[in-house]
């Protein structure tokens, strides 16, 4: 164990006075000049939203999974990738990942992807500074995900794949665009995040967690009007005043009760049937995390808010998304398994 720490320090070192091996400079989202490898064949991911990014761009340059994937994620990903190790991760809530950890991977670079906030800098430049490692920031918000899928796709070598998963997801906002351009707000579901078992926490508007409900179309109901932004727990008084005619959840322990729980029976969307369970396999289809993985998603969402406006072959996009996406073709029972509570209930079920 000693010799193993004393063999890591050294290449703490040797990585602080060498750098890289650097070929080409880029500039991240964040503004940031630094110097990469010409070739890249291993990645670091320094949190969820970079680890989806970087299997959906070039899977085989993966170290490892800063979460292993839990059993029922399994197969739907591709099967050279299931059993990569557990690295942890560098950013958001529980980063356990030290730099030791790092040296012994021996990436060629780190990726992270979502705020480039200075908060994020300065743990990156840190990061780049100690470790010698480059350390690339990349800017998650939902409207630059062409520009990041072209831009890590160049990074990574794999310019082409980017710029294919970059037309995808144009496609999929310009197609949602036209819907919301003739349709009013008044005409726009009033809908509600419910986050949890008991369906009591949300994302206020504008928050990242939310992001996916706005960008579809949808109302958020959890909105304070002072730009304040975020996950709140809320009370079901608050839910029943607010009575928001659609609900979204992952949380298949609260989709269940919310049909026969008395204290929801009163709410618009449950008597109406419009509570939507969203697929969580192997990343969710709205949040967790809030990555490339919310596009298919997003255009489930829209198919539910606006069916009449939205056409959209649910079956037929999920089987193209996790083929371009996920690298895996989906069999009928695993189709089934992801969208069979997607569609909400028929009214008084």
């Amino acid at each position: 164990m000693i010799l193993q720490r004393l063999a890591i320090v050294a290449g703490l070192v040797i990585a602080l006075l060498t750098g890289p091996a650097s070929a080409r400079q880029i500039v991240d989202s964040a503004g940031r000049t630094i110097d990469i490898p010409d070739r890249i064949d291993r990645v670091y991911a320094a949190g969820p939203p970079a680890m989806v990014l970087l299997y959906a761009l070039k899977p085989e340059a993966m170290v490892g999974w800063p979460r292993r994937p839990y059993p029922e994620e399994l197969p739907f990903i591709a099967e050279p990738y299931r059993d990569l190790p557990e690295t942890g991760r560098l950013t958001g809530r529980g980063g356990e990942a030290n730099l030791e950890v790092v040296l012994g991977i021996a990436p060629d670079l780190i990726l992270d992807f979502g705020s480039v906030s200075d908060t994020y800098v300065s743990l990156a430049d840190r990061v780049q500074s100690q470790t010698g490692i480059p350390y690339v920031l990349i800017d998650g918000r939902f409207a630059n995900t062409a520009e990041a899928l072209r831009l890590v796709g160049d990074i990574l070598g794999v310019a082409e794949r980017g710029d294919a998963l970059a037309r995808y997801s144009e496609a999929t906002f310009a197609k949602i665009d036209s819907v919301l351009a003739v349709t009013p707000p008044s005409d726009r579901p009033r809908t509600y995040l419910a986050r949890g078992p008991a369906g009591l926490e949300t994302g206020l508007k504008g928050s990242i967690n939310t992001e996916i409900i706005e960008r579809a179309g949808g109302i958020n109901v959890a909105d304070p009007g002072n730009g304040q932004r975020g996950l709140v727990e809320t009370s079901i008084e608050q839910v029943i005043v607010a009575d928001p005619d659609t609900i979204v959840t992952w949380d298949r322990a609260f989709y269940d009760a919310v049909w026969t729980d008395p204290l929801w029976q009163g709410i618009d969307a449950v008597a109406n049937g419009r509570v939507y369970l969203s697929p969580t396999a192997p990343f969710g289809w709205i949040d967790r995390p809030p990555s490339i993985n919310r596009l298919i998603g997003l255009n489930w969402l829209a198919a539910s808010f606006f069916p009449d406006a939205f056409a959209f072959d649910l079956e037929a996009e999920t089987r193209r998304f996790y083929k371009l996406f996920y690298h895996v073709d989906l069999t009928d029972s695993e189709l089934a398994t992801l969208i069979e509570w997607t569609k909400g209930r028929p009214p008084q079920q």
